[in-house]
Formats: structure tokens, sequence, C-alpha cells
């Protein structure tokens, strides 16, 4: 009896059975990423077309982290709640505008003397380019200067052009103050309730892990939040006393760059510093800056072995060279805000990647979190909804599990339909 003909496969099967696993492995792997590529690509260009937006919105985040695990001890000690938020605002204003009395306050008590010493060191600089290896004559000083003068002249449009945009800036960072005080304060009155209609947005059987991932990113942000204020003081205080005693004007002034700049990791400082180091060499002169140099030096020594691995470690655990990339990718993307919330997005995206890979959302168990974050977890209240699904939803995973050869047709986004 003859055997029957083997089935020829169809085309598609064979050229499918031709390609090596390797290739068909990778190919997958790729139009996948791809796909998630295109999305984060998508969103931060929208993140940059809203960024009047997206800033002020970023920064009223970071003072409500600041602020609301002091609005919840007063809220534990019996204080009413809306007292406790007013209290916070308060201080925060108090603060801000303290500091810039005192930064105008130097500026007009010193700006007679500090208009002499830059004279004094005009003359200085302009003896030093008629010396070697210049060697310049005032007639050559006189006509780079008048060069200059022309081609300020010329420029004359542009100018105009650059006082409207800063008029247009300033309108902005008036509009973003608003903003970011109208964000801080809805959220110090009902964050919690906010972020229950953002969790409410996911699938049913997603909620209970981007409850638990979120509730371990605040209190990254908090911990973050609180250090970073500890670690720019510091830097701040050190720098402005060695600038006190070596009679540098300005004193006030360069000590509020420098905190400014200490919440940017290892560009603010190094910016602030070198700020410093330039004003002692204008106005007392090179004995004076290298002093400066080595206060400035020493300071940041102290903060990148001690402060940061002591302290920042503790509460925020991104590796010194994810830093320096985070920060480098941030300032590309954004410029000075894109470099400010690099470190804080980046150490929140690790928490809540490592809480929902670990599997803890499905028993509520608070994610392992090193220092003062693990005391603070339990601290902090959670809708009692979100906790009490989590074991209907392992269970209800369970039976979908069980019953997935026969109910291919049920749906599997976890939406029933109920919000």
């Amino acid at each position: 009896m003859p055997t029957p003909p083997k089935p020829v496969p169809p085309a598609d099967d064979s050229v499918e059975e031709s390609i090596p696993r390797g290739v068909r492995i990778a190919g997958a792997w790729s139009w996948r990423l791809l796909l998630i590529g295109a999305v984060i690509a998508v969103l931060v260009f929208l993140i940059v077309q809203l960024r009047l937006i997206v800033i002020p919105v970023l920064v009223a985040v970071l003072l409500a982290a600041l602020l609301v695990p002091f609005v919840d001890l007063l809220t534990r000690h019996r204080w009413p709640r809306w007292l406790g938020i007013v209290l916070a605002l308060v201080i925060v204003l108090v603060l801000v505008g303290g500091l810039m009395v005192l930064v105008v306050w130097q500026i007009r008590g010193e700006a007679h003397a500090l208009q002499a010493r830059t004279v004094d060191a005009f003359e200085a600089f302009k003896d030093w380019l008629q010396g070697p290896p210049l060697d310049l004559t005032d007639q050559q000083i006189t006509g780079y200067l008048e060069q200059a003068l022309n081609a300020l002249q010329q420029d004359s449009q542009v100018l105009v052009s650059g006082a409207l945009s800063i008029g247009s800036t300033l309108g902005h960072v008036l509009t973003g103050l608003v903003l970011t005080m109208f964000s801080t304060l809805f959220i110090l009155i009902d964050g919690r309730g906010i972020w229950s209609w953002i969790v409410r947005i996911f699938p049913r059987r997603a909620r209970a892990a981007v409850d638990g991932a979120g509730h371990a990113g605040w209190l990254t942000l908090t911990s973050f939040a609180r250090v970073q204020v500890l670690v720019a003081s510091i830097d701040a205080l050190g720098i402005g006393l060695v600038a006190f005693f070596l009679g540098l004007p300005l004193v006030i002034p360069i000590a509020v760059l420098v905190f400014l700049g200490s919440f940017i990791p290892i560009v603010g400082a190094v910016i602030t510093g070198a700020l410093a180091v330039v004003v002692a060499l204008v106005y007392n002169g090179w004995v004076a800056a290298v002093i400066m140099l080595l206060g400035v030096l020493a300071v940041q020594q102290l903060e990148g072995h001690v402060l940061q691995p002591l302290i920042m470690g503790s509460a925020v655990k991104v590796h010194p060279l994810a830093v320096v990339l985070v920060v480098a990718a941030g300032s590309l993307l954004a410029g000075i805000p894109g470099a400010l919330f690099a470190v804080p997005f980046a150490a929140v995206l690790n928490v809540m990647v490592k809480y929902v890979s670990s599997g803890a959302w499905r028993s509520g168990t608070p994610p392992a979190l090193a220092g003062p974050v693990d005391a603070l977890w339990q601290t902090v209240p959670r809708p009692r909804r979100w906790r009490d699904r989590r074991s209907e939803d392992a269970a209800a995973r369970e039976a979908e599990t069980a019953d997935a050869s026969g109910t291919g047709h049920e749906r599997d986004d976890g939406v029933d339909g109920r919000s």
C-alpha cells in the first residue's frame, strides 16, 4: 500500500520556520520597544508643549511633599486641618518673603560701596590688560569698547525683542507662581481624593498595584524633599560663612543662590560655587579667591562624602552614576527644570517599579524601602476600598486563571463597569 504524500506546509509557515528563533524573539522585542518609545516620545512632546502648566504643578508636588508631613503632624495633635494648612502656607510665604527682603536689603545697602569696588576692579583689570603679556594701549582698549557699543546699537532691534521676551517671561513666572500656590493648596486640602481619582482611571485589577506604588513613590518623594532642604541649607550656611569671613559683598545673595542651586545635584553646586569664587576674585583679589575656592571645595566634599551617603542615601536609593546621567538627560530635554526634577523623578520611578515587580501589592505588604521611609509607611492612611479589594482581586485572578481555557470570550482587562 503506497504511503500517502506528506502535506506541504503553507508558504507562510515555511517562511516563519525558516527564520531563526532568536531573530523572531528579537523582532518581537523590537516592535514592542519601538511602540513603548513612541509613547514615551509623545508624552515628552506633550510635557514640553505644556511646560508652563507642568512645571508649576511639579513644583507644587515637591512643595506639598515637604508640607504634608507637617500638616499631618499638626492634625494628629488635634489641630483643625484647615488651620494646619494655613499655618504651613504662611510659614512658607514668610520664609520666602524674608529671604527676598534680606537679598534686596543687602543689595540696596551695599549699592554705593559695590559701585566703588566695581570701578576699582575695572581699573585693576584695565591695568592688567596694559601689562604683559597683552600690553594693550589706552587707544586699543577704547577702540574695543567703542566697537562693543556700536555692536549694541546695531543690535538694538534684538535688544527690544529681548526686552519684550523678558516681559513675557515675567508674566509667565507670575502665572506659574499663582498656579503653584493653587495646586499646592488643593493638594494639601484633598490630595488623597485626587490620588483616589487617579487610581480609579486604571483597570480594577491594577488599582492595588498602582495604589501601593504611588504611596511608595510619595514616601520617597517626601523623604527626598526634607533631606534635600537640609543638605541645601548646610551648603548655603557653609559657603555663606566663608564669604562672610572673607568680607565679600553680597553674602546673603550668594548664600541664597547656593541654597537654590543645591536642589540641582552636581551642576548647581558647581555653578554657584564658581560664582562665589568669581566674586571673591573680582572684589578681594586672587588670595581671597583661592581661599573661597578651598571653602567651596571643602563644603562640596562634605556634601559628597558625608551628607549624600549618610542622609540622602537612606532616603533615595539612586547610584551616583545614575544621578549624573539623569541630570544630564534632564538638562538636555528641559534645561534647568529638567535638571531640577531629574533626581526625584528617577528615585520615585525606581521605587515604584521595584514595588510593582516585587508583587507585594497582592497581599498589601508595604514596599521594602530603606531608612526612615519604613516607619513612615504605616502612618500614611490609604483608602479602605483599595486595601479591602486586594484579597478579592487575588481570588478573582486565581479563578480566572483556572477557568481561562473555557472562558476565552470573557473580558480580561479588569474593568467591570463599576468605578
